[in-house]
């Protein structure tokens, strides 16, 4: 499976956009206050937590946010409680949709999430509709800058590595889910530059639609993801130059 790395380029695009009306950094908080009361206030304790601070410096939210997020996961200041849900649905062109969400009321977020996908030709699916056509595993995504990808592959494979893939200029290292920190340590310490490290849903295969469905599908996972309840969602699509051109 390859075309992690086109979807990030899709992401970090409109990511910019994202970040000025202050939702990126809100969803990014609300997931280390959770990640907090799932486990502990330590990241070191606590690899869900780990993983949300990184992405979080990543996408460089500031070190008072993310310390106001932990506390508030602590039991600090401010008192919202959240859900997590996953949705299961389908796309234009038949396209596989999990949709990960973080709420304070389910029934506005299955309103807005059934009202997105219905306006897009898409539906809203039972659980274990799709989801049987994802594995969850560790991603970890090297930019190789002058080092031989073939070596950063060794060095994922001896830690544990599941699958190895170079995709637009980038090292994609798959690993078990419980093996990620593992890798990416191993990595870091061979002085690779790790881009981002993060557990993900891969897709078992990739559905090719025709290109005007598959920009319809693009533009329909942006429409879900800037809803202010949803965290991340994950479809089968497979994206082809000409289709990451189109959306570009």
């Amino acid at each position: 499976m390859s075309g992690h790395s086109k979807w990030s380029t899709i992401k970090r695009k409109k990511g910019a956009a994202d970040a000025k009306r202050g939702q990126l950094f809100t969803k990014l908080a609300r997931e280390i206050t959770v990640s907090v009361r799932a486990g502990s206030p330590d990241p070191d304790a606590n690899f869900r937590l780990r993983l949300a601070v990184q992405k979080a410096r990543t996408e460089n939210m500031p070190k008072e946010n993310i310390d106001r997020a932990i506390e508030r996961g602590a039991g600090g200041s401010g008192g919202e409680q959240f859900d997590e849900i996953t949705y299961e649905g389908y796309g234009p062109g038949g396209t596989a949709l999990i949709i990960q969400a973080m709420t304070d009321n389910r029934n506005r977020t299955v309103g807005e999430v059934r009202a997105v996908l219905t306006r897009a030709g898409g539906t809203l699916g039972e659980s274990g509709s799709v989801g049987w056509m994802f594995d969850q595993v560790g991603l970890v995504v090297v930019t190789p800058g002058s080092a031989d990808p073939d070596e950063i592959a060794l060095v994922a494979i001896d830690a544990g590595a599941i699958d190895v893939l170079t995709d637009d200029g980038l090292v994609e290292v798959y690993t078990e889910p419980q093996g990620l920190h593992v890798v990416q340590e191993a990595l870091s310490d061979a002085g690779y530059e790790i881009e981002s490290a993060e557990l993900t849903m891969r897709p078992k295969a990739l559905l090719e639609a025709d290109p005007d469905a598959a920009v319809k599908a693009i533009r329909l996972v942006e429409r879900l993801e800037d809803l202010d309840d949803v965290q991340t969602v994950y479809t089968n699509l497979d994206i082809s130059d000409d289709v990451l051109a189109a959306v570009g």
